[in-house]
């Protein structure tokens, strides 16, 4: 299959202004499907350990389904799913030791050998698609100020600032069953960047800003720019911050 682009991708992690490092972020190529990728954020919740354990947990339930996926036989938003329905789970179990109540967002996007990528997400990580530095979509947060938002009783820019922006209606490892919000790109095209991020990197950056840093810079740059931006705008009050990133670089380019 004659395929016009190559991936190119990178994942950044910094502790920013915390303590503890409870964010975890991976990119994991397929053993055996050669461009079938998996992009994935966690964003850890609930003290020291507790936090930190959520996410390693997502990881870990990530690892191991996506090794068992065949893209030929396996559909991939029943994949991606599963993913954030066993971590929920495995992070409840773990709740039981632990002293205080772990939780964690996730979001995460696979991209198929064939092109087709399907991206998951529950918390306030988020995905976002841009096509030549244009956003064309982004995940929706499961928290308190977008419920504002989409009620129209704040501007995203209100959201940003608000003192209840942190308030998640929807995660892994809570009361309630988490959101698994799916989204389907039919064919992904050169020029196309993809990235999963936490909020302690989307939090300072506009969509324009993002589209234009990541269509100028390769994945690695960019990576080290927007987290060094974002430490600078948190002016020492960041919280942690991860993302991955993956390009569709055109051929001959």
């Amino acid at each position: 299959m004659g395929k016009g682009y190559r991936l190119t991708a990178a994942t950044g992690i910094h502790k920013g202004d915390r303590e503890y490092q409870q964010d975890q972020v991976a990119l994991i190529a397929h053993p055996r499907a050669q461009g079938c990728v998996l992009g994935i954020v966690a964003d850890g919740m609930g003290g020291r350990s507790g936090g930190r354990k959520a996410s390693d947990q997502v990881m870990l339930t990530a690892k191991q389904l996506f090794e068992r996926y065949s893209p030929e036989q396996d559909e991939a938003s029943g994949l991606l799913r599963q993913i954030v329905q066993e971590s929920h789970l495995v992070i409840k179990l773990t709740a039981i030791s632990a002293e205080q109540e772990p939780h964690s967002t996730v979001a995460a996007f696979l991209i198929n050998p064939a092109g087709d990528c399907h991206w998951v997400h529950a918390g306030d990580s988020r995905i976002y698609h841009f096509q030549s530095g244009k956003l064309v979509k982004r995940t929706m947060d499961h928290s308190y100020v977008q419920t504002l938002v989409d009620r129209g009783e704040l501007t995203e820019e209100e959201a940003n600032v608000h003192p209840q922006s942190n308030i998640l209606m929807g995660c892994l490892g809570a009361e309630d069953d988490p959101p698994a919000d799916i989204n389907l790109i039919a064919q992904l095209q050169p020029g196309d960047v993809l990235m999963a991020c936490s909020d302690g990197v989307w939090h300072y950056f506009s969509p324009n800003e993002l589209g234009s840093v990541l269509s100028s810079l390769s994945p690695r740059e960019a990576s080290e720019f927007l987290i060094e931006k974002a430490r600078s705008r948190a002016r020492g009050g960041g919280d942690n911050l991860s993302l991955v990133i993956v390009k569709l670089e055109p051929l001959g380019a």
